[in-house]
């Protein structure tokens, strides 16, 4: 089969995924073997290629919001079968026995497993998942719609419940990529306000087409404070900004997997009034169902650019460098 191959780190601008073919993978007992169709890119994936998260093997195929096909199913696998849609996101195991997975914080499992980074990912014509890890795709959602939902979408959503916002509350967003522009159509649907601050002329324009009801720069002061507010963006020293535009009592949930040196924050300025500062870690199997079910009701659409396989080094580029609108997805 055709797939994107990393084998050591580098700069994203330099083509660091190569063209091979290898063998199909095989699935064990309890696993699922998709054809894959479409697979999404995420900063995650720049992450790893750059090495600001260590690979855990090489070479490796990334990615990691997988939709496609069952081509055939393990022995031990009950949920699908050959023909069915299903999706395959960054969680990928968990012990199922921890005392974190007791109590349904399986994101928080210290043997948890992640799709392109402890497994082969979908940046491939075939990748596995475990059957009770892949998500049943609506059918209400193409393949290149429904992709960039298994991670942006599922992060997103996740942020959004730990920010604590309420229905038809004041929400602040900052950075505005696949996972934000998700994450407003979310909170729209739920008759939020939505701020945004981020940077490049064509994300403003993006906002404001999907109904932000303002936005500026990166580091711009708001024009209210918010109830609530996520960052997306890899940027630390944003935090005191974000901060210093909570209202007391609010929530500023921290969304990325990997993030700059946060500066020194004044405790009055920053902190004080109840203000709370948290991060959002990977995500559950049930923040996924939850997220597809209210895509389908209130017909949340990514706004997608789609690139062949074979370009998968050109949309990483353009990621890294933010001339991307919305979401960049893999068309397998």
């Amino acid at each position: 089969m055709q797939a994107m191959l990393l084998r050591a780190p580098r700069s994203a601008l330099d083509a660091p995924l190569s063209l091979q073919e290898v063998d199909p993978p095989s699935p064990r007992a309890d696993e699922l073997l998709v054809r894959v169709a479409a697979c999404g890119i995420c900063r995650t994936d720049l992450h790893v290629i750059e090495g600001e998260l260590p690979m855990r093997r090489s070479p490796l195929i990334l990615g990691h919001q997988v939709v496609g096909t069952v081509e055939t199913s393990g022995a031990h696998c009950t949920r699908f079968r050959a023909g069915d849609r299903v999706g395959i996101a960054w969680l990928r195991r968990s012990c199922g026995r921890c005392r974190y997975c007791a109590v349904g914080r399986e994101n928080l499992c210290d043997a948890a497993e992640f799709t392109g980074y402890h497994a082969d990912g979908g940046y491939a014509r075939y990748a596995t998942v475990p059957d009770a890890f892949a998500y049943a795709i609506p059918d209400a959602l193409a393949d290149v719609e429904a992709a960039p939902l298994l991670c942006a979408g599922i992060i997103g959503y996740r942020a959004l419940r730990l920010s604590e916002v309420k229905r038809g509350g004041r929400l602040g967003l900052y950075g505005f990529g696949s996972s934000a522009h998700v994450t407003l159509q979310v909170a729209r649907a739920r008759a939020c306000e939505v701020y945004v601050c981020t940077r490049g002329a064509r994300h403003r324009d993006l906002a404001r087409r999907l109904g932000a009801t303002w936005v500026g720069g990166a580091r711009e002061r708001m024009p209210v404070k918010v109830d609530a507010a996520i960052i997306f963006a890899p940027a630390g020293d944003l935090v005191p900004a974000a901060l210093a535009n909570l209202d007391r009592g609010g929530t500023l949930a921290l969304a990325g997997i990997h993030m700059s040196a946060i500066p020194s924050l004044d405790y009055a300025e920053h902190l004080f009034y109840e203000r709370t500062l948290r991060s959002v870690t990977a995500s559950t199997r049930q923040d996924g169902r939850e997220l597809l079910d209210e895509a389908s009701r209130i017909a949340l659409r990514p706004v997608v650019t789609t690139f062949p396989l074979r370009e998968a080094n050109v949309a990483l580029a353009q990621l890294r460098e933010d001339r991307i609108d919305g979401s960049g997805v893999l068309v397998v």
